[in-house]
């Protein structure tokens, strides 16, 4: 059966004056109006492609790449009201619905919300929602203490940052221990630093096992390289342009850093720029 919401891998049945007609396994037919590149045009060619509803209701093929597919999260941003609902912009010729009963708070043009993918198994339509915690569970623990994660930043509390981890579990980064700019919608990299007998998931970004320094340049930099798998290419010959740009620190600051890092062997400096040490 074709999925909706979801990258399918299609067969190219027939070729139309309009575009082309894909199938699955079990013969069933979907749309595409985009043009095939000649050497993945023939007739029995396997194609990916993403399958969603049009205006009219009918499932349509695409190879544009959507922001977002079903049963994950991501952060859109309204296009329109009307009276059915907020429409986002996930990237396809059709906006994306979030009806008003899906709507936490009432949403406003312009405006960016972290959504969840769903679909109505009454009509079979894919709409979003804004109701993220009911999508969460942190009953049943799928990760560990020390474990690298995928976070999705979802919400800023006075406590620090709430994440969704891995598309499943709700956690949290303290404010006390980020140091860099983080925003609502970033994707980041992070490390499972516990999981409370509560089943409430504390967070890092910086990975387990370093020490954290009481240097906030430091941490900053040890952050930077967490999230540019181990490796920044900054070195003592960069420009101060350079550095300020990467790290927000000046040259000065980021030389005494580095040394502190380098004594303390939390990095190893080399010609293409600094390395964490595993």
């Amino acid at each position: 059966m074709i999925t909706l919401g979801e990258y399918n891998t299609l067969n190219i049945l027939e070729k139309t004056e309009d575009g082309f007609i894909l199938n699955d396994i079990d013969d069933e037919k979907v749309f595409c109006s985009e043009q095939i590149t000649p050497e993945n045009s023939e007739i029995g060619t396997s194609i990916e492609v993403f399958v969603y509803h049009d205006n009219d209701g009918k499932k349509v093929a695409t190879f544009k790449k959507p922001k977002i597919q079903l049963y994950q999260f991501a952060l859109l941003q309204v296009v329109a009201l009307t009276k059915v609902g907020a429409f986002l912009n996930w990237g396809l010729d059709k906006d994306l619905l979030v009806p008003f009963g899906e709507q936490k708070d009432e949403m406003a043009e312009g405006k960016w919300y972290v959504v969840y993918l769903d679909i109505d198994e009454a009509t079979n339509r894919l709409f979003a929602s804004s109701y993220i915690e009911k999508q969460l569970q942190n009953i049943n623990i799928t990760i560990e203490a020390g474990e690298e994660v995928d976070l999705l930043v979802y919400q800023q509390t006075d406590l620090g940052y709430v994440v969704i981890i891995n598309n499943e579990h709700k956690g949290l980064v303290y404010e006390n221990e980020v140091f860099t700019t983080i925003n609502i919608g970033d994707q980041l990299k992070g490390y499972v630093k516990k999981v409370r007998e509560d089943n409430h998931i504390d967070i890092s970004i910086q990975p387990i096992g370093y020490r954290k320094f009481n240097d906030a340049n430091s941490n900053l930099i040890l952050t930077a390289l967490s999230k540019n798998d181990g490796l920044l290419p900054l070195t003592d010959k960069s420009s101060p342009e350079e550095i300020y740009s990467t790290l927000g620190m000046s040259k000065k600051a980021f030389k005494k850093a580095i040394g502190f890092l380098y004594k303390n062997r939390a990095i190893t400096l080399e010609e293409s720029g600094v390395r964490l040490l595993k």
